[in-house]
């Protein structure tokens, strides 16, 4: 069976776990923290997620492992057939990895281990996001996902792409992602009332107490 490393804390293991979910791939979930020796064993980045194959290949990077997903297992696929539809929900995924996620992530030392960020990189933060929530307005069409009317990789990523700006952008920037693109909270509801959502944001919050006692220093990966 299909084995996915990580933890249910990293929206990246995430965006792979719901995607194994939404097209029914049966599969194992094998906890382990970066660069924990157990992870190190699987991938020499020492990055989670990382995937081992029914057939023992192991593959690292979230872009890797989902695309792995639709060619291994087409089943309940998560492109549309049309090359430019799927074109432009490859576009979505970087918009919400360089222009939402990576961005936001240089927050997180604020929210995680009380630290100051400096007001350049405050601004710096800020700009990208900019650029990234005029896109999302510009290019999604919200009816009622993100490129019409069924359910895409766009969607996912772009789920889990917003865990760190909502716990970041509000207290540092003053900033609400959501209320900058119309449709955006709508959109947000109700990806986050599906079973799938709702078992992956349990397991996020079991998961919570001890991934912070690891960041902190108080338990050994």
């Amino acid at each position: 069976m299909l084995v996915l490393h990580g933890f249910p804390f990293s929206n990246y293991h995430n965006i792979v776990k719901h995607a194994l979910m939404q097209k029914e791939i049966p599969f194992e979930e094998d906890i382990v923290y970066p660069n924990s020796p157990e992870i190190l064993a699987i991938n020499p980045t020492g990055k989670a997620p990382a995937m081992t194959t029914e057939k023992g290949t192991t593959l690292s990077e979230s872009s890797v492992l989902v695309e792995y997903l639709e060619d291994a297992y087409p089943q309940n696929p998560l492109f549309p057939k049309d090359p430019d539809a799927r074109g432009k929900v490859r576009q979505l995924i970087k918009i919400s990895e360089l222009y939402i996620e990576l961005p936001a992530r240089r927050l997180l030392p604020a929210v995680l281990g009380n630290a100051s960020i400096h007001e350049s990189t405050k601004a710096e933060v800020k700009g990208a996001l900019e650029r990234g929530t005029r896109s999302l307005r510009e290019l999604t069409h919200l009816s009622p996902f993100l490129v019409g009317a069924e359910l895409t990789l766009a969607d996912i990523y772009l789920r889990y792409a917003l865990s760190i700006p909502k716990m970041a952008c509000q207290p540092q920037l003053g900033l609400n992602l959501i209320e900058e693109v119309p449709g955006l909270a709508e959109w947000d509801e109700m990806m986050a009332s599906s079973e799938i959502s709702q078992s992956i944001d349990a397991d996020k919050e079991a998961n919570t107490a001890e991934f912070m006692a690891l960041i902190s220093g108080k338990t050994k990966r």
